[in-house]
């Protein structure tokens, strides 16, 4: 690519990054003025508000394209690598092993029944893969860090997008109704919470209704799930790659170790092994956040509800049921543990 090129795919670039930064900005202010709204899920709300606005689809598909096409992708790259910068080892590692395990397996069933039911309601594409992936680890963004790998349409991603980011916001007001009826003590109801939430803000805004001590056990539960993105990324790129292997000679291959993953596998083991000052910690969240808001938001965008009301009914019920199943297999973890 020459030089001109280059500056030439930029410029297109600036447009739609610079309407995904002030949407970032945006969902930053409704958050610090309604704390209880997590700011990522500010900005996937946002992000689909404006695409459901008529004379907004032609401007975001037409000049903002390319620039949100881009903040989607690359944006949410490095956002999940920098992720990797919460997770300490050392935190997991004081759970215990039947803590840790019952994580695994809630997050492992949920997984693979997830998938299963997208498929017995023949779900178009690569939906029951993002769903399952979105539901059971981290929300939007292992949403995101998915269809990176299998690169998945436009409305294959924006659907299950929106269906974690529904369901994750009922849960912050659902989950604490539930708290004192199931009898949890604030630490169970971390653990429960941590267990079953998806995005690591409504984990925030949910747990810290019990206080600080369920809140800092919520955050490892959710941050162990985290954990076991790296993993599942990598072997559906191994799949693809073994699969596009035999079916498709002399086509460009996924990379066993997508670049990505392997700087959010080495963020977390510099966390784990070297000493961080906290500072450096602080700066790296507060980018990490405002790139994977700027990410959310132009994925966000990309949601069409009246299409998705209209034909999405299978994915919403496929959705619902996966989001009971986590909330009760966290439950009987939660007994277990």
């Amino acid at each position: 690519m020459s030089m001109s090129t280059g500056s030439k795919q930029i410029s297109t670039w600036i447009p739609g990054v610079a309407v995904a930064g002030a949407a970032a900005l945006l969902a930053w202010g409704l958050h610090s003025m309604v704390p209880s709204i997590p700011l990522l899920t500010a900005a996937v709300a946002l992000g689909i508000l404006v695409g459901q606005l008529p004379f907004a689809r032609p401007v975001l598909i037409g000049i903002l394209g390319p620039g949100l096409s881009f903040t989607a992708k690359k944006f949410m790259r490095l956002g999940i690598v920098l992720l990797g910068l919460k997770l300490s080892l050392v935190d997991i590692a004081q759970l215990g092993w039947v803590s840790i395990a019952s994580v695994i397996g809630v997050l492992s069933i949920t997984f693979a029944a997830t998938i299963w039911l997208g498929r017995l309601f023949k779900l178009p594409g690569d939906q029951p893969l993002l769903i399952a992936t979105g539901f059971s680890i981290c929300g939007v963004s292992a949403i995101g860090a998915m269809s990176q790998i299998v690169k998945s349409k436009d409305e294959d991603t924006a659907i299950p997008v929106a269906l974690v980011t529904l369901f994750g916001t009922l849960a912050i007001g659902v989950l604490p109704i539930l708290w004192h009826p199931l009898g949890f003590s604030a630490i169970q109801f971390g653990h429960w919470v941590g267990a079953s939430v998806h995005d690591v803000g409504q984990v925030v805004a949910t747990a810290q209704i019990a206080g600080p001590t369920a809140l800092a056990f919520a955050l490892i539960i959710k941050l162990t799930r985290v954990l076991a993105l790296a993993p599942m990324v990598a072997a559906t790129s191994l799949a693809l790659r073994l699969r596009e292997g035999v079916s498709v000679a002399g086509c460009k291959r996924p990379p066993i170790m997508p670049l990505f993953v392997a700087g959010f596998i080495g963020a977390m083991m510099v966390r784990t092994f070297l000493p961080i000052p906290v500072a450096l910690t602080d700066v790296a969240d507060i980018v990490q956040t405002v790139l994977l808001a700027m990410a959310l938001f132009a994925l966000g965008a990309a949601v069409q509800l009246v299409p998705l009301l209209r034909t999405g009914w299978r994915a919403l019920l496929v959705a619902l049921m996966s989001w009971t199943l986590i909330a009760t297999l966290a439950w009987v973890a939660v007994q277990i543990g």
